[in-house]
């Protein structure tokens, strides 16, 4: 027997709807980088009218929620994430009406909305900056940002070491002569969490969303807002590498937490289970687990597992502690693959045809996984980087920012540099994000595929026809359709999602240690063993070298990281795998870099 893809007919009817309440717990979650994702009004860029338009295929996909990037009044330094008005629709991408229009639409199809906040920086053309600037030093008006004098016989240096996320000092000096810091561009300088009308200002903004309808936020940042006293030097450069590995003195201090806890608060004074997700980066599971503590926010990106790479061991140990993470705090844990920060996964994987394999068998690994996840636009179409963009085309700020004169060399405020071409490369982001914002193809045999009227803001690829929405479905071996069928069965099968579905009963036939050759006693440190059921009714079996296998009720998860087939007892019936399988009912022929669902 071959089988690649089942109707959902084969799965129980029942929901996996967890009965304690909370949406978010399992919800799959679809993010919209709104740019990049349909252009309603026919000049080149997406909009809110075309999000609102294609609504319909989210609804389709399957999923729960979608979360859409800022469409906030800005200059647009750094994709919308420099806001200069919290409160208005930038009209790049429409007005005010059009997002209220987009939050009914959605909710009439079903589909919760999450938006951006971003709390750690303004834009420089926000009011209370320029506010700040006409002040002068000592005014009151720049204590909702972080100036400082800075250093030296004529203060001509930074107040301290720090570096920006994008490269380079995280200090521009004004005319004036004080500095003020900026953790990201120099255009979003960052806010001082200590001065009140900063808090007030910002739970403001939430109930403004919250009243107009949305279900949640993404807080942008969510580690960064309060910063360690006295700002103390860091001693080392190239510290853009050292985030989310190593405890810095500008992310994840402890205070943080008291934000999140008065957000909390505020969510919960609304109906409707209105949510808070962070994306945080933290050095350990622990630390991140802090943010979905009971009275804090809801989610939290696992970006371990973003960034684990195609291993089954590092795969084994990143989920299980992941899980026992938060499950010490009650709090489900969310997966995630791709965003708009990262290369997609496609292409991390390997690229072409190898890649996609990975990227479709690496989904339904996690879409069968306990809790929530999230899916980034285009990776239910499997689209990969697009890796030549020329140089003129980016938009990307660390782009330019990440390269400075050969000359300029050490002196840039101390960061470590190396060599590329006629420039160096100062340490921060590569600023190759625009691979991963492509707009997406819709229909059509050119550029700009169905994507709008006039062209799309960076240029699409030429071949990417097959790659469309259209041109994808109704082909059962397509990505598209994977993704569907893998939605729908997740919603059918109750012993998916729902991170407390029970605890798994012994499964009848599934593979034992000696018929896969597999060492029982085999696993990584501190990962669960044979045999041990995680806290969220998820059990490890025995499996071969390079295959992964776990059982939640009702259900069986296979995953083949090896490049060549491998055969093992059937666990079960079949209903859903990334590539074509072979069994006969008593063993199966998993293939290269695949995973597979069975009922059992």
């Amino acid at each position: 027997m071959t089988h690649e893809l089942t109707a959902s007919g084969l799965a129980s009817a029942s929901s996996n709807t967890s009965t304690s309440g909370g949406w978010w717990r399992d919800a799959v979650i679809y993010q919209v980088y709104v740019r990049s994702f349909a252009d309603g009004d026919g000049d080149g860029v997406g909009d809110l009218r075309g999000v609102r338009e294609r609504l319909p295929h989210l609804a389709r996909l399957g999923v729960d929620a979608v979360w859409l990037t800022p469409f906030y009044v800005s200059p647009q330094a750094d994709g919308g994430y420099d806001v200069a008005d919290y409160r208005a629709v930038d009209p790049l991408f429409g007005d005010l009406s059009d997002a209220d229009d987009l939050v009914r639409a959605a909710h009439a199809l079903g589909l919760r909305v999450i938006v951006d906040v971003v709390p750690n920086h303004t834009s420089e053309q926000h009011p209370w900056f320029r506010e700040a600037l006409a002040a002068g030093p000592g005014g009151p008006a720049r204590e909702r940002y972080l100036f400082r004098p800075g250093r030296g016989a004529d203060g001509g240096l930074p107040p301290n070491d720090w570096e920006s996320v994008f490269g380079g000092p995280a200090w521009t000096r004004v005319p004036d002569g004080d500095w003020y810091l900026h953790l990201f561009a120099p255009e979003q300088p960052d806010l001082d969490w200590e001065h009140p009308e900063v808090a007030a200002e910002f739970a403001s903004v939430l109930r403004f969303w919250l009243d107009l309808g949305v279900d949640g936020f993404r807080i942008d940042v969510a580690h960064g807002m309060v910063k360690a006293p006295g700002l103390p030097d860091i001693g080392r450069g190239a510290q853009a590498t050292l985030i989310g590995t190593e405890p810095l003195p500008f992310f994840d201090q402890d205070g943080v937490h008291e934000i999140h806890r008065s957000w909390r608060r505020l969510l919960d004074s609304y109906g409707g289970e209105r949510i808070g997700v962070a994306e945080a980066w933290a050095p350990t599971s622990e630390r991140l687990a802090l943010y979905v503590r009971p009275d804090e926010l809801h989610q939290a990106f696992n970006f371990r597992f973003l960034n684990c790479p195609w291993d089954p061991a590092a795969m084994r140990t990143v989920i299980d502690e992941s899980l026992a993470a938060t499950a010490s705090v009650g709090a489900p844990t969310t997966w995630v693959l791709s965003n708009h920060d990262v290369v997609r996964h496609v292409t991390r994987y390997g690229g072409g045809a190898r890649g996609l394999a990975r990227a479709r068998a690496a989904a339904l690994l996690m879409l069968a996984l306990p809790g929530s996840a999230y899916v980034y636009q285009g990776e239910e179409l499997g689209l990969p980087e697009v890796t030549d963009l020329p140089d003129a085309a980016r938009r990307d700020p660390a782009f330019r920012r990440g390269r400075i004169p050969r000359q300029a060399g050490p002196d840039a405020g101390g960061v470590e540099v190396g060599a590329v071409g006629g420039e160096v490369e100062a340490a921060g982001q590569d600023g190759l994000r625009d691979g991963c914002r492509i707009p997406l193809p819709w229909s059509g045999e050119e550029p700009p595929y169905g994507f709008g009227g006039a062209g799309s803001w960076l240029p699409q690829p030429a071949d990417w026809a097959g790659l469309s929405v259209a041109a994808q479905t109704g082909d059962p071996h397509s990505t598209l359709e994977l993704y569907r069928a893998a939605l729908e069965l997740r919603r059918a099968m109750p012993g998916l999602g729902a991170p407390e579905a029970g605890r798994p009963e012994a499964v009848a036939g599934a593979a034992d240690a000696g018929a896969c050759g597999a060492d029982p006693g085999a696993r990584e440190p501190g990962a669960a063993g044979p045999g041990v059921v995680l806290p969220s009714g998820m059990e490890w079996l025995p499996a071969p070298e390079g295959v992964l296998l776990f059982t939640r009720p009702g259900f069986a998860c296979t995953l083949n990281t090896r490049p060549e087939p491998m055969e093992l007892p059937s666990p079960g019936r079949p209903v859903l795998s990334s590539a074509p399988v072979r069994t006969d009912g008593r063993t199966v022929l998993l293939p290269a870099d695949s995973c597979t669902w069975w009922a059992i």
